[in-house]
């Protein structure tokens, strides 16, 4: 997978798990399971690391959407079944994630129910 596919990935990831204004253990987990998955680097690891420290929301948000759009549909796709099934970790969807999700959704040109569908044949994490 892409550079892109990789930052574009944990940066919504990050605004996800954050979005209800709790990281738990399950999530925190989740995402160490997400980077060994999808062969992260802990190169690219710290970058986001120090990237999320850094940034504002915003631009995390917008850099994320814009390294996601560089990549192919299949990586998209494969992005937003992770962002879909991360959504359900920590036991309970919250509204703001619920609208993260379909927001960038959206602005990936991706089709919701095409995730939807991808995301039940996956397990979770």
């Amino acid at each position: 997978m892409s550079n892109d596919y990789q930052f574009g990935l944990l940066y919504l990831v990050h605004l996800l798990v954050s979005a209800d204004g709790v990281i738990d253990d399950n999530e925190r987990t989740a995402l160490q399971r997400i980077k060994k998955s999808e062969g992260i680097s802990d190169e690219i690891f710290s970058k986001f690391e120090h990237d999320i420290k850094t940034r504002k929301e915003r631009d995390i948000y917008q850099t994320g959407i814009a390294r996601l759009n560089n990549c192919s549909d299949e990586e998209k796709l494969k992005a937003f079944v992770i962002l879909y099934k991360m959504s359900e970790v920590d036991g309970r969807v919250h509204v703001k994630e619920v609208r993260l999700l379909l927001y960038s959704i959206k602005m990936a040109g991706i089709e919701f129910d095409d995730v939807v569908s991808a995301a039940a044949k996956v397990s979770a994490f």
